[in-house]
């Protein structure tokens, strides 16, 4: 395999990372919240950054003003947070 080419993991192996314990945090701005969590009031910016608690297969958990917030649900749950970039 050329080091351009990547792998992919099949999104149904995402379920079964971290059985169920691992959830990861990720910024993303109000528009492509409104995506994630259709819940989500119209007069929210679409410029506006927010924090999302997900699963491991990319559910949502919850959704923030805050990172701390996202951070301390997570152990409330007793996930473990991880950040992606």
């Amino acid at each position: 395999m050329e080091n351009s080419e990547k792998q992919v993991m099949p999104s149904a192996n995402f379920a079964g990372l971290g059985g169920g314990k691992i959830a990861y945090i990720r910024s993303l701005n109000g528009a492509e919240a409104k995506g994630m969590f259709p819940g989500l009031p119209e007069e929210v910016a679409p410029d506006l950054q927010l924090w999302a608690l997900l699963a491991a297969d990319g559910t949502p958990i919850m959704l923030s003003d805050s990172r701390e917030a996202a951070i301390m649900n997570a152990h409330e749950n007793d996930l473990e947070a991880v950040s992606i970039h």
